[in-house]
């Protein structure tokens, strides 16, 4: 419907043109009667007039203060009173509406205008009607009074009765008459106007079309768009609006009869853009773009674009994609540094980019390498360019992100690199001591059979060696994982079988020791499980990517035919686990499928058994797991099809099941240097004789520390490596071992310790660097710092005069390639530290600074040690200083010690791993009836000396000690053996207990019952006695006694004994340290201050009835304990608002409330008293917490009532089943016989035919062919007298077109594979869907390119089934590899097929047939018409008929009569005119010319017979 002019929208009622029908109509008919009582009508309108003129006036006067538009409607009106005709007409109408006004009941007429002067406009024209009205009205009283005329003064007497009668009647009539008539007027100018069906979008019906120019020329963009209001049309260039007025004469924009155009005018380098339509109104906006390329002639320079003259261009300059330019800077800024990070954290490298000259509108080309291999965008990596800086962030770090990262910018030829190194650790395992994650898991053979999957091997075990790997397996489209092996495998390489054919798979890889398992791998990327040699046999085409299935259809069987014997059988692989056999299929199998099945023989018994008798073999590939480790065996393979089982092939040679592959061995000569002050740049030699080595892996260790760290999480290839975050200072050593898929090797040998910080140049030592060969560094540059490469080690003038590698590309700096690398190593001037154990056992040790130390010497042996304390399992050992400090002062002890057994001594071992200061130290964990030796060392500044772990003692062992000092010199010599002491605790002895009393007061206890009379308990701290002072208190009564302190503190830290004398040794000893300080201290503040101890936090949640449970659970509650509720500081009672519980025998304490209210917001808190102990408990509901929680508990309260009755367990939602149908589906609950379900859609029910049944719970919808139709607001009620439930599911906007996506992904999947079809206009490749939708996007595409539709080559739709691309005419050219690809607006599904070869020859075959087929058919001579099958005539008479006939060439005719031919004669004419009249003339028909007659038509295309029959009638007279 098209909008109303607007001289329509305002006078429609007044302009006849625009009258509607039902006017038009009544205004005839008065015309009709107007000729027949024309006098009269004079007569009434004279009589009136007057009267007319003062109502007129009257009323007028109450709208004094309208509008002058108003007053232009009263004096229309009061001039149309004087026209009787339209005054008639406006009756008429009125009378009509008024009619059907009472007809159709009571309409309100309020809110019908918008504005108020609007109003005043209809009121006007009210008066002015109602005025007519009444002039209508008098015109039929003065009809009515001229009946008599014999009296004038009794006219005039019923001339006024009537008047004044009817006075009030006419006025309400009018009233009524005006008001209907303005409410159809209004409603139908509403329905015209604002009817909202009537509204819709912008859609472009013709799209701008992208451009390419040369400068200086026009370019013009057009677009046409339908949708209403009438859309606004704005142009955008790069996303901003163009101004015009900002570039006058530059672009024109116009808009005409829905045309709308952009001309852009002498176009330059700077209109190359992409330039947007915008068209908006009030439903919406839509957007068409279209980009301009200007070209610019070669031969042209713009000497604008640089500052230079033409004369100042260097001999080489040329044309660059990217502009003119001889030479383009590239340097970095704010460049990423070496970096480390964890698994599952994000990661960003990032620099900024900066190029010399700039040029406009051209992006140089970014490219990121990992190891020297491009890294493409995926879910774990995106690159990003801003335009002045570029980044690559890691989403979800993993050890296969470890490496070193080289970003590239290249600006035609010209590029820049720069690099830095990314080390991952590995992730927080989640059970303790358990290894970590394996990496790099790789299908690398994929068959119909099984996959066989690889990975490497983690760098951390954990702290106990790797048992073994699980591999899991997931199908690709589901989150199941479910596990492949039952015991874990050792070798790190596995086939998985058990798989679906043509299903897509991927997998990860967990490792196992003796803690547990580790960590899940990163995913594999999937693998198809089929055989790769059966797809190229058969035809197989790929469905749904996003399954990975394949569907195979095989030839059609012929005869069948036995297969012949595999050849070429051997083992593959063979591991202690399995066995993998590949062998050729035969050359004799027949045209159909071919099944293996494989044997195996033990050489000790020499019988053939079938391994895979339920389950055929597919591939020719097959792994065997059921094999005993260290047999032999021999294997052989037969082939099966439906004639039989073959010939086996020729048995393998014998094949010890084990590893073929071992170990490799330990690298050698692990040799650290210098590089930076956080670097260690570390060589090694190269295992020997290592197969299929995949790197190594190096690990450091702080001198002295004991714990080693990997330096690296990814195997690194190579005999050197860079270790990054190092402790500056500090000296480390280095380890390496390799690794292959049997194993990790053994740790190569200690390095030679290195202390971290930067080269400082010169050469490098011989004793450093030997048999170093010539192969060149590969160092990259880093900060200061370099890189490895993963190149082999080289000499040591290429160490020291390397240049950097790079691309033989023109290089942005000249000095770049002349770049040394000095930071490599310094010279090695002095012999390296000696381990610690070496220099503890020589007594003797270098320095760094041999001036300084030169007068240092080592302590004499320490003296006099004893035992002063034995209980138990532990004995306290105690020595002098030596007699000589040599020098230096003594800065600790190293208790050493050994075991004898039957009088041969052991290895010495360390019993403290801290040096001790004091001269005693305590040994625990004694063996029972060893003896033990012990000494003491020393420890210095040099640090020498590895500790090794405790080894511990055992009660009733006799020991003997030594002991040896340690100073700046180092360790001094042991002293002599102590007695043998023999670790057991003495009869009745009792320990030190700890006691605190309730008023925080701390003491150690202790009691003896072995007392002699004149037995004394001795107290002593650190084995100095001590007595009562300002800190301590010794009380002693009987055989107890106690030392209690005064107030606890950091200056009591230490060994506390009590001796007993007079008895045989009788002691105890209490250690307080720092941890049982911190200990003791809380120990006596909740004693001085008890609390009651709280299990669980004050908290609140919401019951099933929307109630409100306040809840704290504490330790322990007496019977005593009382709790004191409160709220903003107020305390609460238990009430009709409050329910309050305790229970004291689990501790929970509760309060309840039945419904939350505003005016309950705040804090509550629950306040505990049990005796002296207290304690509390706070919860704040304040704000959106607050409102939250009273929205779910009036949400609660709300569901229990609405699951009173009929209600939805599940709301409704949709799917898509397999026929591509729609199923809307709910599942209700607390349901009964009587409980109605309705369906309604916009909110009209649908009927539906079948009854529900709801014994399973689930009501569904069936919509079948979904598509746009059906696109609205879906609502299903439940309802019976307990009540109703609803639930609605729009299927509109956003969610209408994640459905029709869903649809149309199920349509493409049920798309059949492409056939080739011949055809009489050509070649016609189509595939069948169950059925079609317009939002299914089909594109076809021949060898890659897309294809451009012409008249020759078309694609459509026929049947809503068959989506088809037909090729007419085909040529050479059109052979190739065609794919249709289905978008269902997410994702494309392909179907391929190839037409070349035998198949399109084949199928140009059939079309040039059937093309010949359809010419002769179109071309054939036929009889078009005019022969009738049977001619009865009167004898006499002459018979004419006629008939055309048709053919290229023109036909030859002729004809028949009785089978026989027939000859043109006098009698019988016969006539062939124009080659497409035939002519057939019998002149004085008799009975001899009745037959049956034949006119044949034929030309070289073929031939046709029409035969018609004459019958010849004689009347007889008399008839």
């Amino acid at each position: 419907m098209m909008s109303l002019p607007f001289y329509q929208k305002l006078h429609e009622h007044y302009d006849r043109s625009y009258r509607n029908k039902d006017l038009r109509t009544t205004m005839s008919q008065y015309h009709e009667q107007e000729k027949k009582s024309s006098a009269i009508y004079t007569h009434g309108s004279t009589a009136y007039s007057s009267r007319s003129l003062a109502a007129h006036r009257q009323e007028s006067q109450a709208f004094s203060q309208a509008s002058s538009s108003s007053a232009s409607y009263l004096q229309q009106a009061s001039q149309a009173t004087t026209e009787s005709s339209l005054a008639s007409a406006v009756s008429r109408k009125a009378a009509s509406a008024y009619d059907y006004g009472y007809s159709h009941g009571q309409v309100h007429v309020s809110g019908i205008t918008d504005t108020e002067e609007e109003r005043i406009k209809e009121a006007a024209a009210y008066i002015a009607q109602r005025n007519l009205l009444a002039s209508e009205e008098g015109i039929t009283t003065s009809k009515q009074s001229t009946v008599s005329k014999q009296s004038l003064s009794t006219l005039h007497q019923e001339e006024v009765f009537e008047k004044k009668s009817r006075k009030v009647a006419i006025r309400e009539k009018a009233e009524h008459l005006s008001l209907r008539k303005t409410l159809e007027e209004t409603e139908a100018f509403h329905r015209k106007m604002n009817e909202d069906h009537l509204l819709h979008a912008p859609e472009f019906v013709i799209k701008p079309r992208s451009h390419t120019v040369w400068e200086k020329e026009n370019v013009k963009l057009h677009c046409s768009v339908s949708g209403w209001p009438a859309p606004r049309v704005t142009w955008y260039k790069n996303q901003v609006p163009i101004n015009v007025h900002a570039n006058p004469g530059k672009y024109i924009i116009e808009s005409r009869y829905g045309m709308h155009t952009l001309e852009i005018n002498k176009c330059d380098f700077e209109d190359t853009a992409q330039y947007r339509a915008s068209a908006m109104n009030a439903k919406g906006e839509l957007s068409a773009y279209a980009s301009v390329v200007v070209k610019r002639y070669k031969g042209e320079f713009d000497e604008t674009r640089f500052h230079a003259g033409a004369s100042t261009l260097p001999l080489s300059f040329a044309v660059t994609p990217y502009g003119y330019a001889s030479k383009f800077d590239i340097h970095f800024d704010d460049k990423f540094d070496v970096s480390f990070g964890r698994e599952g954290e994000t990661l960003s490298l990032g620099c900024r980019v900066v190029i010399t000259p700039e040029i406009k509108h051209f992006q140089p080309e970014i490219q990121w390498y990992r190891n020297g291999i491009p890294v493409s965008s995926s879910k774990w990596v995106q690159p990003h360019w801003s335009g002045d800086r570029a980044t690559l962030t890691f989403s979800h770090l993993n050890k296969e992100d470890e490496g070193l990262y080289t970003i590239r910018v290249r600006m035609g030829e010209y590029y820049e690199q720069y690099s830095a190194y990314v080390f991952v650790r590995d992730g927080d395992a989640e059970i303790e001591g358990a290894p970590a994650s394996p990496l790099d898991v790789v299908c690398v053979d994929a068959n119909k059979d099984y996959i066989i999957v690889t990975w490497k091997q983690p760098a951390v075990d954990g702290g106990s060696p790797i048992l073994g790997y699980f591999i899991d397996k997931c199908e690709v489209g589901t989150d199941s994982w479910s596990q492949c092996n039952d015991t874990p495998v050792k070798f790190a390489r596995f086939p998985v079988t058990g798989l679906l054919e043509g299903r897509s798979y991927i997998f990860r890889v967990r490792a196992v020791n003796k803690t547990g398992i580790g960590l899940p791998s990163r995913v594999s990327e999937p693998a198809a499980a089929l055989d790769p040699a059966e797809k190229a046999r058969l035809r197989s085409h790929p469905s749904a990517p996003w399954t990975g299935q394949i569907i195979v259809t095989e030839e059609e069987p012929r005869e069948g035919i036995v297969p012949g014997p595999p050849t070429d059988l051997s083992v593959t692989e063979a591991t202690q686990s399995y066995v993998v056999l590949s062998w050729k299929p035969p050359g004799q199998r027949g045209h159909e499928g071919i099944l293996y099945f494989v044997e195996k023989c033990d050489m000790e018994t020499e019988n053939w058994q079938r391994v895979n008798t339920e389950l055929p073999v597919k591939s020719p590939r097959f792994a065997l797991f059921d094999l005993t480790e260290g047999k032999s065996y021999r294997f052989r393979v037969r082939c099966s099809n439906s004639a039989g089982v073959g010939e086996p092939s020729e048995a393998t040679e014998v094949t010890v099941v084990g590893d073929k592959l071992d170990i490799p061995k330990a690298p050698g000569n692990i040799i650290p240097s210098r590089n930076t002050d956080t670097s260690v740049v570390v060589s090694w030699e190269e295992s020997k004789d290592a197969k299929e080595l995949v790197g190594y892996y190096i690990e450091s260790s702080v001198v002295g520390s004991g714990k080693w760290e990997p330096c690296n999480n990814n195997p690194v290839k190579g005999p050197r490596f860079t270790c990054h975050g190092l402790a500056t200072g500090q000296s480390y050593i280095f380890r390496v071992r390799a690794v292959n898929a049997a194993g990790l090797s053994e740790y190569s040998q200690d390095s030679e310790a290195i202390e971290v910080k930067a080269a400082i140049g010169g050469g490098v030592s011989p004793d450093v660097w030997p048999e170093l060969n010539d192969a060149p560094g590969g160092l990259t540059d880093s900060r200061g710092g370099m890189h490895e490469t993963s190149q082999p080690a080289f000499k040591k003038d290429a160490l020291l005069d390397s240049k950097l590698s790079k691309p033989s590309l023109p290089s942005s700096s000249h000095n770049l390639g002349q770049k040394e690398v000095s930071k490599v190593s310094e010279t090695v001037q002095e012999e390296l530290t000696p381990p610690p154990q070496k220099a503890a056992l020589k007594g003797e040790s270098k320095s760094d600074d041999p001036k300084k130390k030169k007068n240092i010497a080592a302590p004499s042996p320490p003296s006099d040690i004893t035992c002063l304390e034995s209980f138990r399992d532990s004995m306290v050992l105690g020595w002098k200083q030596p007699d000589k400090s040599g020098g230096a002062e003594i800065t600790g002890y190293y208790v050493n010690y050994r075991e004898v057994i039957d009088g041969v001594p052991g290895k010495w071992r360390e019993a403290n791993i801290k040096a001790v200061s004091e001269e005693a130290y305590k040994i625990s964990n004694l063996k029972e009836n060893t003896v033990y030796q012990f000494q003491v060392a020393a420890m210095n500044i040099a640090g020498l000396g590895m500790p090794s772990a405790v080894q511990g003692l055992q009660e009733g062992v006799s020991y003997v000690f030594r002991v040896r000092a340690i100073n700046q010199a180092g360790v001094g010599k042991p002293s002599d053996l102590a007695g043998p002491v023999v670790a057991e605790t003495r009869p009745g002895t009792k320990e030190l207990v700890v006691s605190v009393n309730d008023d925080g007061i701390i003491s150690l206890n202790f009691e003896c019952d072995q007392m002699a009379p004149n037995s004394e308990f001795t107290w002593s701290k650190d084995y100095v006695a001590t007595e009562d002072s300002a800190r301590l208190e010794v009380e002693s009564k009987g055989n107890k006694t106690k030392i209690t302190f005064k107030e606890l503190g950091m200056e009591d830290l230490g060994i506390y004994s009590c001796d007993v004398t007079e008895t045989d040794g009788i002691a105890a000893s209490y250690l307080i340290d720092e941890e049982e300080l911190k200990r003791l201290l809380a120990l006596s503040q909740e004693h001085k201050f008890p609390t009651v101890a709280v299990k669980s936090d004050l908290a609140v949640e919401i019951l099933e009835k929307g109630q409100v449970r306040f809840w704290m659970q504490a330790e322990k509650l007496s019977g005593n304990a009382k709790v004191n509720y409160v709220f903003n500081e107020k305390e609460i009672f238990e009430g009709p608002k409050y329910k309050m519980h305790i229970d004291r025998n689990t501790g929970i304490i509760e309060m309840f409330m039945d419904k939350l209210l505003d005016e309950d917001e705040g804090t509550y808190t629950f306040q505990l008293q049990d005796g002296r102990a207290t304690g509390h408990s706070t919860l704040v509901l304040i704000g959106d917490v607050y409102k939250n929680l009273q929205k779910e508990a009036e949400f609660q309260r709300q569901e229990w009532i609405r699951k009173q009755g009929p209600h939805f367990a599940e709301y409704l939602s949709w799917e898509v089943t397999g026929e591509c149908n729609v199923l809307l589906k709910c599942k209700v609950a607390n349901i009964k016989k009587e409980t109605h379900i309705l369906w309604y859609k916009d909110e009209r029910e649908i009927s539906v035919d079948e009854k529900h049944d709801f014994k399973d719970g689930i009501c569904t919808l069936l919509i079948t062919e979904f598509s746009k139709k059906d696109a609205g607001i879906y609502e299903v009620i439940l309802k019976d007298d307990r009540g109703k439930d609803k639930s609605r599911l729009k299927l509109v906007d956003e969610a209408f077109q994640e459905l029709m996506t869903e649809v149309c992904k199920k349509i493409a999947l049920s798309a059949s594979d492409l056939k080739i079809q011949s055809t009489a206009e050509g070649i016609r490749l189509y595939s069948l869907v169950t059925y079609y939708l317009d939002d299914l996007k089909v594109n076809w595409s021949h060898n890659g390119t897309a294809i451009k539709y012409t008249d020759r080559v078309k694609s459509g739709v026929t049947g809503e089934q068959q989506i088809w691309l037909q090729i007419s005419e085909p040529t050479p050219n059109d052979q190739g590899k065609y794919v249709m690809e289905l978008f269902d607006g997410k994702t494309g599904h392909q179907k391929t097929v190839d037409l070349s070869g035998q198949d399109y020859e084949e199928a140009f075959a059939e079309f040039q047939r059937l093309k010949q087929a359809a010419i002769a058919e179109k071309n054939r001579a036929r009889v078009v018409g005019g022969l009738p099958d049977v001619v009865t005539i009167q004898e006499g008479k002459t018979l004419n008929l006629t008939c055309t006939v048709w053919g290229d060439p023109t036909p030859e005719i002729s004809w028949l009569k009785n089978e026989k031919s027939l000859d043109s004669d006098d009698h019988c004419n016969l006539r062939f005119e124009a080659g497409k009249t035939a002519f057939f003339t019998v002149t004085g028909v008799t009975t001899a010319d009745s037959g049956k007659y034949g006119l044949v038509v034929k030309n070289k295309y073929g031939s046709e017979t029409i035969d018609f029959t004459i019958s010849v009638f004689i009347i007889r007279k008399g008839f």
